[in-house]
């Protein structure tokens, strides 16, 4: 049973809210506006009581976004969403990031039009730096379904479990965020054009290795350079209609960089630029 539920759709030309429903543990907050007041983007906030997720807690949402409307949602959970024509929503969350033993799993469910818009960020701390928690949770899932005309376009899942033969940590090496961002939808095709150029610039660079007389550069410790940060971005859908974005990084800040850096041309769309 669902813990959650908001319905968005077209009032006097405005995206409002129409139904808007939840229980312990989650709380909904909706403010009125965010933003330019020229902006039409109705932005939800989830809270849950005690500021986190304990053991125990099942939480299950669903969103319809009505046709020509905009949504954006700031709280990763288990998700069933279903954006209409010409409407956008963007799940744009701060990083998950699970304690000592914990176990994590989360399915979002999308249906999508032709002419729908999606923005999904997915990402994971490895855990409490300052307690000294690094991957130290039991396992974490979390899948996305994208369903265009109900046939599946997209279906990705990222499982991290705990291993008899190699712990998280030891597969994880230095790396401390892994993140995914998909955009969909033909409103969004400039800033899929920006992304996969700045990526593969981005790369080319990272992982150029200098000239030398042996032809391979190295460190003085004599092992090659570890790129701090590793991105990939691959289009999906027929005509390349979505693009995706995996990341790895050794700093949550270098990843909330490129999330600001990369969604910024969505300001007009959304009211604020996402992660400002």
């Amino acid at each position: 049973m669902e813990t959650g539920f908001v319905a968005v759709e077209k009032i006097g030309g405005r995206s409002t809210v129409t139904r808007c429903f939840s229980k312990y543990p989650l709380k909904f907050i909706i403010p009125r506006k965010v933003g330019s007041s020229i902006t039409d983007a109705v932005w939800i906030y989830s809270l849950t009581y005690g500021g986190g997720i304990v053991s125990g807690d099942s939480i299950s949402c669903g969103f319809t976004i009505g046709d020509g409307c905009t949504t954006v949602l700031t709280t990763q959970a288990s998700t069933k969403a279903r954006i209409g024509s010409n409407a956008l929503l963007a799940v744009i969350p701060d990083p998950v990031t699970c304690f000592s033993t914990a176990r994590y799993s989360q399915k979002q469910v999308f249906r999508v039009f032709s002419d729908s818009c999606l923005v999904i960020v997915d990402w994971i701390t490895s855990g409490r730096h300052a307690t000294g928690e690094k991957w130290d949770f039991e396992l974490y899932k979390s899948s996305n379904h994208i369903y265009l005309d109900d046939q599946p376009l997209f279906l990705d899942t990222v499982l991290l479990e705990q291993g008899s033969v190699s712990s998280i940590a030891e597969r994880m090496k230095d790396y401390q965020v892994i993140a995914m961002l998909v955009l969909l939808g033909p409103a969004l095709k400039h800033i899929q054009n920006q992304v996969q150029e700045d990526v593969k610039r981005m790369m080319s660079e990272q992982l150029r290795v200098p000239s030398t007389a042996t032809g391979r550069h190295r460190s003085s410790d004599h092992h090659l350079i570890k790129p701090t940060f590793i991105a990939s971005c691959s289009p999906f859908g027929p005509k390349g209609i979505g693009v995706v974005v995996r990341i790895a990084a050794t700093t949550t800040e270098s990843v909330y960089s490129f999330l600001r850096h990369q969604l910024a041309g969505m300001e007009p769309l959304l009211g604020v630029p996402p992660y400002c």
